[in-house]
């Protein structure tokens, strides 16, 4: 697995066999980041990475210098393994959490600017998501959720859905929180 982009572009991060993951594609996490290079400012943004495995996108988040990004994910390999990779690369706006991502939507009270779900494709209730993020108010104006899935997934009866993009087998299916603030 590689960074894309930012001040760790090109570095290569080996993370340990047999991590229960199934980590984004580079192809399809360069598109993505293609995406969001028109719509945000890297350096501006507070993110959320559910699911977050490897930790691949949280480091592609932190490596662009945003404000603050929290990975989560209920593996302790897989956070020990996200901790090794920050204390080496000095990723000191990157916080990583033990827990399950669902509970943390539940209970998370924080708004963001870009929230990023990769669950596990086989999990139930991925269609459930937007609404955690929506009903709990977690995006800030403008904001993104951003949810990788497979192609038997429906989300875009959602409100909030914007758009979808394919790669292969991975899907991104983009929603946007209101621009006006209450």
């Amino acid at each position: 697995m590689r960074i894309i982009g930012g001040r760790l572009n090109r570095r290569q991060i080996r993370p340990p066999a047999g991590l229960p993951v199934r980590p984004t594609t580079d192809k399809a996490k360069e598109a993505l980041f293609n995406i969001l290079n028109n719509h945000i400012d890297f350096e501006a943004v507070r993110v959320l990475d559910l699911f977050s495995g490897t930790g691949s996108i949280a480091y592609e988040f932190a490596s662009r210098n945003a404000i603050e990004v929290i990975a989560v994910d209920n593996n302790l390999r897989c956070t020990r393994f996200i901790k090794e990779v920050k204390g080496k690369y000095a990723l000191d706006n990157l916080t990583v959490l033990n827990a399950d991502a669902l509970r943390f939507l539940r209970n998370v009270s924080t708004q963001f600017d870009i929230i990023f779900c990769d669950p596990p494709y086989e999990m139930k209730g991925i269609e459930e998501i937007p609404g955690l993020v929506f009903d709990g108010n977690l995006l800030l104006p403008n904001g993104f959720l951003i949810l990788e899935h497979t192609d038997s997934v429906r989300v875009d009866n959602h409100p909030a859905f914007v758009f979808k993009r394919n790669y292969s087998k991975v899907h991104f299916s983009f929603f946007e929180a209101a621009g006006n603030a209450s």
